[in-house]
């Protein structure tokens, strides 16, 4: 395959660090969830993949030839076994207006979506990934 875009994040101190990328101005407080201002992984981890989704969700209505706004919402849940045994869980909401495609047609594409873009085929298999989506 061809590189398309590389991009590098330096963190210093974890989640009670901080965050910058090499090739933008953004730098981010990194906190641990619920302990203060600051954002942590999995906020910056549902940002990327909702991103990611609905532009593969775009490329699937061109396909399709179906047309429709969309939303798309990523909830990241971080979970904990026993010990230091963490994984984490994502559910991705598609909230679709202004079409004529049925309800059906749209969670077609959502699921066609969720073959399409990179951050589901980088999860696959690693971490439960639920998708759906509403009519409004």
């Amino acid at each position: 395959m061809k590189t398309l875009y590389t991009t590098q994040a330096t963190v210093t101190g974890g989640r009670t660090g901080s965050a910058g990328l090499n090739d933008s101005d953004l730098t981010i407080d990194m906190k641990a969830p619920g302990t203060g201002k600051g954002n942590n992984p999995e906020q910056l981890f549902a940002m990327g993949y909702a991103a990611c989704f609905d532009s593969a969700l775009g490329v699937v209505k061109q396909m399709q030839k179906i047309k429709f706004d969309s939303t798309t919402q990523a909830e990241v849940r971080l979970l904990q076994g026993d010990g230091h045994d963490y994984n984490l869980a994502v559910k991705l909401h598609v909230i679709a207006s202004n079409t004529e495609a049925s309800a059906e047609e749209i969670q077609k594409a959502v699921e066609a979506a969720h073959e399409v873009c990179p951050y589901s085929k980088a999860t696959r298999g690693n971490i439960d990934v639920e998708v759906s989506s509403e009519l409004k």
